[in-house]
Parts: structure tokens; C-alpha cells; sequence
């Protein structure tokens, strides 16, 4: 018989309460142990962790981006500046209907559907609560428009940053460059810990050859910030170190003067100082303006500026290779002196030449010959005809070795990226390149800066100022100094890369007498260039062709279309007798080099000597 439960059983009710709360009692006991272990891990073992962690929740390290150095000319003009430029920002979290917002901006203000796509692209990568740029470089009638209608435009303002800046534009774009903004090629050779604040990059020029200089140490600011990430307050900064300025031995007087004198002329115009190789002008024209690419240029603009037919996007003095024509003829007249010509050695000059046994004429310039010429005469008049036969009797190996003395086919080491190295053929050179044996015709055309050869005016200025120092082959050099914010100047010295050997010192002096004949000798051909100058000059016309014309046909300008006439070059050194500027010349499809590129070097070195070399 089943025993039975008393349901007033006291003892049997107080057992169960207290077995239950035991039970409860040892469940909070252990609760609380669990929780005070947990507050011991947090609190104690991992309180540097966890506190760092809360911190960095709090507290966020921002970079600061540094101002980027200046350049100067060698005068202390400005050539590239930070400027202060407006741009319009929107707010995303401030806008209400921002396609609403887009259409009525562009009803008050230019914008373009390049602009919007930008915005748009430049939206994805911001917080909501940060202002995305619309439009950059307002102009101040924009900034006054806008400002009338501010109140129209909630989450819309316009905020001022520091932009790069070009004053002379186009006169100096191939030499700077230009800054653009940083991209994915960009990212893999930088220094991303220096570059974490840093939008803009140098890309072309000086701009890109000084990048590191220029554009200084990165700062940080450590701020506090809500959950959302915005910035409460600043609690501890490092300034950012600024970039170095940049002083260039450019001189703006002349770049302005080669600039102006070019013209609406494709062409270059190189100017060095012989005895230190310091750049003092370079020119390259038809050019661009580097402001449309500071903020990014638009792939409309782009385009147009790629498939232009006068090509602005292409540095003719770096990267232009040009047959060098009759400018290279005091060069191969130095190296036959050298092998054993005579000064009194003539030849009689017909208007043609003809190789042994063969019965194909070829031309010089002058129709009607030279008549009797010496090598003097023969450089004065540019005779083609005299210097097949010194080309001939040299062979191509030979000539071609004591051109390579002065530079030609060879990179000059220019502190400026980009630079070609031209071509000066050899017989090694044609069979590896074509498979085929050098012909004595090849020759007598490479003995007048034809054929094959070519040149860069870089090259060609470069030649011209070891001419002018008997042999003395400086690095041209961009950069003069480097002035540390606060700190002293750094200067880069002079740097020889060779010396030029010669049997006779008195050939330098013939060959300079010859150039200086050109110029102020009777029969000179460009002796009408030198009229009236208050000094003398040494120098060499050149015309190159572009076009091969048959054996009996004529030259004639007028029936050749513009981009198939000759090239004109000239160079030049000054003071004759003790020479402070060496310049180069060519002028695409210019013509003659006597009557094109040798008066437009006599305006550049006209300035030049105008207030005396500096």
C-alpha cells in the first residue's frame, strides 16, 4: 500500500526550500565567480589590450598632408606656387534630394556631366558626413554667384584648399610638368606611410624628377571622434614638415624670349652654359597647359590634346630625334684634322659628287657649286660636296667614333625623366638591325647629318657648348639649389662627364674661326643673322630633310606640303672668344636653318646679352 504525503508536511516543505536554495545560492555564487574571472581577464590580464582598444575607438590618428615645395628661376622668379583655390563641396548627409540638388547647381553654375560622374565616383569612397568636391578651380564671378544663392543649397559650400600653380603656363609645361592626382601606377612606388594625406603626385618634369624633394614629411593630428567617426576635437598635432623649394638654373628671360620667337613654329630652343652645363632655357613648342591636369583632366580634353596634329604633348627638345643636318659639319671637320686633312687642302666644289665608279651624282645645296674651297670655307658655306669627300675618306666607323665624343646617340644624363638617346649608325649597327652590309653612299649622306643619323636638340646644344669649351663635356643641369625651409641652401656643382682629347689645341681654334666665318664672313650662311650684333658669335646652319628628293628632280617649297619641308637648325656659342651660352635650334618643317632657326637664335641670345650674363 502506497504511503501517503501529508500536504501540510512543515519539515518535508522547509527540506526542498532550503535544497533549493542552496542550489540557487551555489548557481549566483557561481555566476558571480564566472563574472568576476571575466572582469579579472578584462580589467587585469588583457587591461592594455582592451584599453587600447576603447582608445581607438575614441581617439584616431589623421595625417596631415605637407605643402608642397616651391620652384624658382635662377632670378628668384616664381615658376610653380601653391595657391589658394575654391571648390564646391557637397555634404551627402545634409542633402535631402541630391539629384535635385545636381540639376539645380548646374542651373547657377557651370557643370559638366565629367563633373557629375566624378562626384559621383568620389561619393563611394566618402562617409556621408564629409564634403565631396563637384567642381575645383571656381573663379571669383563663380564664387560671388554661388554665395547669392547659398541659401538655396543646403549641405553645399564652397571650401578653399591649396592648388598648384603654374604662372607661365605653357612657356615652362615641358620643363615642370605638371602634379596630378595619385593612381594605382602611382601606389606601387611610393612610400605609403609618407603619402597617407597626399592627393596630388608630380608626374612629368622637374615635378616628377624632385618629387621626394618636393613634396616633404607627412604630420598627424590625433583627434577625438564620435561613433560616427566625426571629429569632436584635436588633441595632439605634428606639424607636417613642408617640401623643399626648388631654384632652377632656367632663366625666365630667355625662356620667354625662345618662347615668343618660336611662335606659332613647331620647334625647340636649347640653351646651356658651357662651363657648368647649367640649363638656362628650354623650350619646347607647341605646348599645353598643365592646370588641366592639377584636379584631373577630363578624357574630352585629353583626347584633343592626344590626337592634336601639332602634337603638344610631345617634348621636342627631350624626346624629339631629327636628323641633324649640316650642324653636325664642324664636328667631322674637327675629326678629319684630327686624322690628317690639312687647313690648306681644297677642293673644287661643281654642285655635285660622285663616289668611284659610280655614276650617281650627289647634290649640294648650292646648284651652281662652291668653286674652290678649304675646309675653313667649306664649314662657312655649308659645302655639302666637300664634306662627301672628308665623309668617304673617313668611312662611317670612324666618323661615327668621334661624334660619339660629343654626345650624339647618347643619353646627356639630364636631370629631367624622358630624354632619347637619338641614333649615330654604324656598319655594326646596320647589319644588326637590318641584316644588310653598309654602302659608301650611306656614308657621304651621314657626313652631312643625313641618312640614318638622328639627333636630339638636347644632343645638339650639348655638342655645341664641348665646341665652345675646347672639349669640356658638362652634365646640363636643371636643378642649381635646394633651399630647406628655415635651413641653408644646398648647391649641386658642376658635374665634367669628359674631356674631349685633341692632337693640336689649334684645331679648336680653326674650327671656331670657321664657326664664327659663318656668322661674320662675307660669304657666311648666316652672316645676315649676325648684322649688327654688339658681339660675336660662332655657329652652324643646318637644314635636315624630311622628305628624299629623286636625283633630278628640285626642291621647291611651294609644291611640298607643310609637314614634308626640311627642318631648319642652327647652333650657336657667345662670346666668340670667350663663350657664356651655347644654344640649339630646330624648327619643325621650318625650312632653312639660315634664314628660319638662325634669326630666332639671334632674339634669344640678344636677351641673353642684354643686361649681361648671369
Amino acid at each position: 500500500m502506497a504511503s501517503r504525503i501529508t500536504l501540510n508536511d512543515r519539515q518535508q516543505e522547509l527540506y526542498l526550500f532550503k535544497s533549493r536554495a542552496v542550489v540557487a545560492g551555489a548557481l549566483c555564487i557561481a555566476a558571480v565567480m564566472l563574472l568576476m574571472l571575466r572582469l579579472l581577464y578584462l580589467q587585469v590580464i588583457h587591461h592594455q589590450v582592451f584599453s587600447t582598444l576603447s582608445l581607438n575607438n575614441r581617439l584616431r590618428l589623421m595625417a596631415v598632408a605637407p605643402t608642397r615645395g616651391l620652384i624658382y628661376d635662377r632670378n628668384g622668379v616664381v615658376l610653380a606656387e601653391n595657391r589658394p583655390s575654391y571648390r564646391l563641396e557637397i555634404t551627402p548627409e545634409e542633402v535631402d534630394d541630391l539629384d535635385a540638388t545636381l540639376a539645380a547647381l548646374a542651373e547657377v553654375l557651370v557643370v559638366r556631366p565629367s563633373d557629375i560622374e566624378r562626384f559621383r565616383e568620389s561619393l563611394k569612397r566618402k562617409r556621408q558626413f564629409e564634403g565631396v568636391p563637384l567642381r575645383f578651380n571656381l573663379n571669383d564671378e563663380e564664387v560671388a554667384l554661388f554665395s547669392v544663392n547659398r541659401h538655396r543649397f543646403p549641405g553645399v559650400d564652397i571650401a578653399a584648399r591649396l592648388s598648384r600653380h603654374y604662372p607661365l603656363a605653357e612657356i615652362t609645361a615641358h620643363v615642370l610638368g605638371y602634379v596630378g592626382r595619385i593612381d594605382e601606377r602611382d601606389l606601387t612606388r611610393l612610400d605609403e606611410r609618407n603619402y597617407r594625406a597626399t592627393s596630388h603626385i608630380g608626374k612629368v618634369g622637374v615635378e616628377k624628377q624632385y618629387e621626394t624633394e618636393l613634396h616633404g614629411n607627412v604630420g598627424y593630428q590625433q583627434v577625438e571622434v564620435n561613433v560616427e567617426g566625426r571629429v569632436l576635437r584635436v588633441l595632439e598635432e605634428q606639424v607636417a614638415t613642408p617640401g623643399n623649394d626648388l631654384h632652377l638654373n632656367l632663366d625666365v628671360r630667355l625662356q620667354q624670349a625662345a618662347w615668343e620667337a618660336l611662335g606659332d613654329n613647331a620647334g625647340s630652343v636649347i640653351a646651356l652654359e658651357p662651363n657648368t652645363g647649367a640649363v638656362l632655357a628650354m623650350v619646347s613648342a607647341p605646348a599645353y597647359d598643365p592646370h588641366l591636369f592639377v584636379d584631373g583632366i577630363s578624357t574630352l580634353d585629353f583626347k584633343a590634346l592626344q590626337q592634336a596634329i601639332t602634337r603638344p604633348l610631345f617634348n621636342r627638345a627631350l624626346t624629339g630625334q631629327y636628323p641633324p643636318g649640316s650642324t653636325t659639319k664642324p664636328i667631322v671637320g674637327l675629326a678629319a684634322i684630327e686624322r690628317g686633312t690639312q687647313f690648306s687642302q681644297t677642293i673644287h666644289c661643281k654642285g655635285s659628287y660622285k663616289l668611284p665608279g659610280d655614276d650617281r651624282r650627289y647634290r649640294d645645296w648650292k646648284k651652281e657649286g662652291h668653286g674652290h674651297v678649304d675646309l675653313l670655307q667649306a664649314i662657312a658655306q655649308s659645302c655639302d660636296v666637300f664634306f662627301y669627300d672628308l665623309a668617304f675618306q673617313m668611312g662611317i666607323d670612324a666618323m661615327a667614333d668621334y661624334l660619339d665624343l660629343f654626345g650624339l646617340g647618347r643619353l646627356t644624363g639630364i636631370d629631367l625623366p624622358g630624354e632619347k638617346r637619338g641614333l649615330l649608325p654604324t656598319s655594326a649597327w646596320k647589319r644588326k638591325r637590318y641584316g644588310l652590309p653598309w654602302f659608301p653612299g650611306e656614308t657621304l649622306s651621314a657626313g652631312i647629318g643625313q641618312g640614318y643619323m638622328l639627333m636630339t636638340p638636347l644632343q645638339l646644344a650639348y655638342a655645341t657648348a664641348a665646341l665652345a669649351t675646347n672639349g669640356k663635356a658638362y652634365k646640363p643641369q636643371m636643378l642649381a639649389s635646394v633651399e630647406r625651409p628655415g635651413q641653408s641652401y644646398s648647391e649641386i656643382q658642376p658635374q665634367l662627364q669628359g674631356s674631349i682629347p685633341i692632337n693640336n689645341a689649334e684645331n679648336w681654334a680653326y674650327i671656331h674661326r670657321a664657326m664664327e666665318e659663318v656668322m661674320h664672313g662675307k660669304k657666311g650662311t648666316a652672316r645676315a643673322s649676325a648684322a649688327g650684333a654688339a658681339y660675336r658669335f660662332a655657329g652652324k646652319t643646318g637644314t635636315a630633310q624630311v622628305i628624299s628628293i629623286a636625283q633630278d628632280e628640285e626642291y621647291d617649297e611651294e609644291k611640298i606640303a607643310k609637314q614634308h619641308r626640311d627642318h631648319a637648325l642652327f647652333i650657336a656659342f657667345a662670346p666668340a672668344e670667350d663663350p657664356k651660352i651655347a644654344i640649339s635650334v630646330l624648327v619643325e618643317n621650318g625650312g632653312s636653318g639660315s634664314s628660319v632657326a638662325a634669326p630666332l637664335a639671334r632674339k634669344v641670345l640678344d636677351r641673353f646679352f642684354e643686361q649681361g650674363p648671369q
